[in-house]
């Protein structure tokens, strides 16, 4: 079903400097403008609506519709045209067809198109669950997206490696809090300072 959901950013880190999070040209200047942005939503919560539905497979997230209400409510505005879901070789309609799924079942690739010129694919590259006690769960995904333009600019498209950590419990028969986690990683083919970071956190 649809989730009320309030997401408050209660920190945000740069463990190896601020220049590791300056894009794929490590600008200083890029960094210090994306912390003093996230200064300011500190405490700050976020209201949105998630939604899962069941599927033969068991419950799952729609992800279709909960990326367009991430993506709205943190810009405090409408700011995706459309979200589609994309098939690809892991995860396509005829395969989840083939194993006894239906046609609006959810898939794990998204390709977003913002009302401005540009676009978003989203890849799930793995995922992960700890043990499902009584009334919590934890977990993981691993999730790869490649942001381009959709006008005539000839800048190359930007990839970004995000692992998501979950941890939740439930408090009470319709109400579950919990805590979220984003680390971000460099990515070899696009950021300069990939090999400098020597694989530390």
């Amino acid at each position: 079903g649809e989730w009320d959901a309030i997401q408050t950013l209660v920190s945000t880190k740069a463990p190896l400097g601020l220049k590791f999070i300056g894009g794929p040209q490590a600008s200083l200047d890029v960094a210090q403008k994306t912390m003093d942005e996230q200064a300011k939503r500190v405490n700050e919560q976020v209201n949105l609506k998630l939604r899962f539905v069941k599927t033969n497979f068991g419950v799952v997230e729609d992800r279709a519709f909960n990326l367009r209400s991430r993506l709205d409510s943190f810009a405090g505005k409408s700011v995706v045209a459309s979200v589609n879901y994309a098939d690809v070789k892991e995860s396509n309609r005829a395969s989840v067809l083939a194993s006894g799924g239906k046609e609006d079942d959810p898939l794990t690739t998204t390709l977003v198109y913002f009302k401005g010129p540009a676009a978003q694919k989203t890849f799930v590259i793995s995922h992960g669950q700890d043990p499902l006690d009584k009334d919590d769960w934890s977990g993981y995904e691993l999730d790869r997206s490649i942001f381009a333009l959709t006008n005539n600019s000839i800048a190359p498209p930007v990839t970004t490696d995000t692992e998501v950590i979950y941890s939740f419990s439930k408090v009470g028969s319709d109400r579950v809090e919990g805590k979220l986690r984003l680390a971000g990683y460099l990515n070899p083919q696009s950021d300069s300072l990939y090999f400098e970071a020597q694989n530390r956190a």
